[in-house]
C-alpha cells in the first residue's frame, strides 16, 4: 500500500534498526506524526512494563510499568521513539514523582494532546510501593482531568 510521503514526516526511527539506545535522559528523540482523525475524540495507551529509572540518592534501579494515556489533538507520539525516550531514563536519578511528571511535560511539549495521564507502578522497594499519577486537561477537558486525579486516589 503506498503512503503518503507527508504522513511519515518526521518519523526517522520506524524501521531503521541502526538506532542506538540512548544512554543519557533524551527527550529530544520523541517523534511524532499526523493524526490521521482529529475530528475525533478517541483514547490511545501505551503499557510500558519495563520502565527502569534510578534513584536519584542512592544509584539503585528502580523498576516500573508505566500508563501513558491520551487523547490526541494534530500530533502523535510515535511509539518506537516513546519505547527509546522510556528507556533513556536507564541512567536518571530522580523520584519515581519526578519521572512521571517529567514524561507527561514531555509529552505535552512535542504532542500537545487535548488530554493525557501518566502512571507510574513502580515495584517496592523498602516495603512501600510508589504509585504516581499526572494528568493534564486542555480548557474542554479539565473537568475529565480533575475526575481522573480524584478516581486515582483509589487505585491500587
Amino acid at each position: 500500500m503506498a503512503r503518503n510521503e507527508n504522513e511519515l514526516k518526521g518519523v526517522s526511527l520506524l524501521g531503521n534498526t541502526g538506532v542506538a539506545y540512548p544512554t543519557q535522559y533524551c527527550p529530544e528523540i520523541l517523534e511524532t506524526f499526523k493524526n490521521k482523525h482529529p475530528e475525533n475524540e478517541y483514547l490511545v495507551t501505551f503499557n510500558c512494563p519495563e520502565f527502569t529509572s534510578l534513584c536519584p540518592k542512592t544509584g539503585q534501579p528502580d523498576f516500573a510499568k508505566i500508563i501513558i494515556s491520551y487523547i490526541p489533538r494534530e500530533d502523535m507520539v510515535e511509539s518506537k521513539s516513546l519505547k527509546l525516550y522510556l528507556f533513556s531514563f536507564r541512567n536518571h536519578g530522580d523520584f519515581h514523582e519526578d519521572c512521571i511528571n517529567i514524561i507527561m511535560k514531555d509529552l505535552i511539549k512535542v504532542m500537545n494532546p487535548r488530554y493525557i495521564e501518566v502512571t507510574g507502578i513502580f515495584t517496592p522497594r523498602g516495603g512501600i510501593a510508589i504509585y504516581p499519577f499526572a494528568n493534564y486537561g486542555d480548557d474542554d477537558h479539565q473537568e475529565m482531568a480533575r475526575l481522573r486525579l480524584m478516581a486515582s486516589f483509589r487505585n491500587e
